[in-house]
């Protein structure tokens, strides 16, 4: 039996020691179960299109009504947090989630699907919102680079499950048969993270208050005054949203002239996840060694040569130039979620709120945003949206980031 440590003073696992790999086994598969559900819609889009009457832009909202309602939900679900504990907390908004997911595919109409999205959304807002502060929690501060880079990778891979299982059951069965499918396979993921997950050691329950210094508006005011925190937000802001948007409208794209390609074969191209799978825990490991901030810019410059392959009229070079472009935004998204919550003095949880809310609301807004590009002038146009995106992110990061101090 492990020996009792006093709160607060508990080192943290180190790596490779079984409460490490439980902690980061544990986190993959709430990353599968979250990640699976949130884009199993994203790989039926056309389909979804196609029997409700929507267009492409309306279509994704079924995406950003799920991602509005996790970034609508993680600054309460960390406030909870931090009194139920992180554990608890996610095994609640994982069990939430789960059943809702389950109950999506029987909706009715585009609208009620929409609701339904919006609420599953809110629920699966549990994991990230609180992931990475139970992270820095259990883990020894030196390997919390690597352990969030390990982290980010399975939710690629949830991310991949969902939508390369969603999309060839849905072209066989129908879209409400492909996204049911992947929610029985979250709620498999699921059962898994509750059984591994090592019970909590260096949590310290703190009192839940919305005023104060010690309340909620205080940890987030002291937060948004450091101006590398902010300049994370808006990062996660940026890139999701182009990421999003990207994978959005591939499919559609791909469905046109000179391709003409099926959503089966179209879901295909969601293995370009593996790269962000790969890219993320390599990141982490790079970022270790040569700094945060030079991985973050390179990661940027992936991101942008991808996209350039994307213009392609050959089917190969988009295949190419997805998989560098996916490769850059998961290896940012590893190295600033991570950077997060190690900078965050106060409120670590609220900080990676902040960050996930960020995220998500850019997934929404700005994955919803581009559409509009797409619709109305073309794939081109949607790649130039994104392109300024990444290249907005990448100026503030020149600008205003620097490494931490070795050791944080």
């Amino acid at each position: 039996m492990a020996e009792a440590v006093p709160p607060g003073a508990w080192p943290g696992y180190d790596r490779g020691s079984p409460g490490y790999r439980r902690v980061l086994l544990a986190l993959l598969c709430a990353g599968v179960a979250t990640f699976a559900q949130l884009y199993s819609v994203q790989g039926v889009l056309p389909l979804l299109a196609a029997e409700l009457g929507v267009d492409a832009a309306q279509a994704s909202l079924g995406v950003s009504a799920a991602t509005l309602g996790l970034a609508a939900a993680v600054l309460p679900w960390s406030v909870v947090s931090d009194r139920w504990g992180r554990l608890r907390t996610m095994v609640v908004a994982v069990a939430a989630a789960t059943a809702l997911g389950l109950v999506m595919p029987l909706a009715p109409g585009f609208e009620a699907l929409v609701v339904l999205r919006f609420a599953e959304g809110a629920a699966l807002g549990g994991i990230p919102a609180v992931a990475m502060a139970y992270l820095a929690e259990e883990v020894a501060g030196r390997h919390t680079a690597v352990a969030a880079g390990t982290y980010v990778a399975g939710t690629t891979i949830g991310g991949l499950a969902g939508r390369i299982v969603a999309a060839p059951v849905g072209d066989a069965l129908g879209w409400r048969a492909g996204t049911l499918t992947v929610s029985v396979l979250a709620a498999a993921a699921a059962v898994a993270f509750v059984l591994l997950a090592p019970r909590q050691r260096g949590f310290v329950r703190r009192s839940v208050r919305l005023t104060g210094a010690d309340g909620l508006a205080g940890r987030v005011r002291a937060n948004l005054a450091d101006p590398g925190l902010v300049v994370l937000c808006v990062l996660a802001f940026l890139l999701m949203g182009g990421f999003v948007a990207i994978y959005n409208y591939l499919g559609f794209h791909l469905g046109e002239e000179p391709f003409g390609v099926s959503q089966t074969l179209v879901s295909l191209l969601f293995l370009a996840y593996l790269s962000g799978t790969w890219s993320s825990g390599a990141a982490g490991r790079a970022a270790a060694a040569r700094g945060r901030r030079t991985v973050l810019l390179g990661s940027g410059a992936l991101m942008l040569a991808g996209l350039a392959g994307t213009l392609a009229p050959w089917l190969p070079v988009v295949v190419a130039g997805l998989l560098v472009f996916t490769a850059g935004f998961f290896a940012a998204h590893a190295v600033a979620s991570g950077w997060v919550a190690v900078r965050a003095s106060t409120g670590r949880a609220q900080a990676s709120s902040l960050y996930t809310l960020f995220y998500y609301a850019g997934s929404s807004v700005l994955g919803w945003a581009v559409g509009l590009a797409y619709t109305g002038a073309g794939w081109a146009a949607a790649v130039g949206a994104v392109a300024g995106l990444v290249v907005v992110a990448a100026v503030l990061v020149a600008l205003v980031l620097r490494d931490p101090a070795p050791g944080r």
